[in-house]
């Protein structure tokens, strides 16, 4: 049976549906990821763009808020934003609460391209370090 994870981020737009879509893509069968937020304001065009240039189509995510998955049990919750993190509520089943946060890309200034390079650079910063974190884990079961 697959791990689950809970991605959380403020607003379920960027960080949070990066870090479900290369989950679910690079963990296919070993974990399934959900994301939310605690204040979901719709899916970030650049976010589904700079996944779309990696082969990962998000575009058909949603953007919820975490009350949705009140009662589901999961193996990990993983904040990825500061303001998550402080607001997250406490959740039971031995659920591993976990913060590991990155630059807020919607908050990049700059022409364009600048603004899109910040956009890619927390994507491939998601990939590695919530890929090594969940390879070290997988090892350890």
């Amino acid at each position: 049976m697959p791990k689950r994870v809970l991605f959380l981020c403020t607003g379920n737009s960027c960080r949070s549906q990066m870090a479900d879509g290369i989950i679910n893509h690079d963990f296919a069968g070993q974990i399934e990821a959900f994301s939310a937020g605690t204040e979901p304001h719709g899916l970030n065009p650049k976010a589904v763009q700079v996944m779309a240039e990696i082969g990962i189509d998000i575009s058909n995510n949603s953007s919820d808020h975490l009350s949705q998955y009140e009662g589901q049990n999961f193996d990990y919750v993983i904040t990825l934003c500061g303001d998550a993190n402080e607001k997250c509520p406490l959740f039971f089943g031995g659920v591993q609460r976990i913060h590991i946060g990155f630059d807020d890309p919607p908050k990049a200034t700059g022409s364009e391209e600048e603004v899109l390079n910040v956009y890619r650079r927390v994507r491939d910063e998601i990939r590695e370090r919530l890929g090594d974190f969940f390879r070290k884990e997988l090892e350890n079961d």
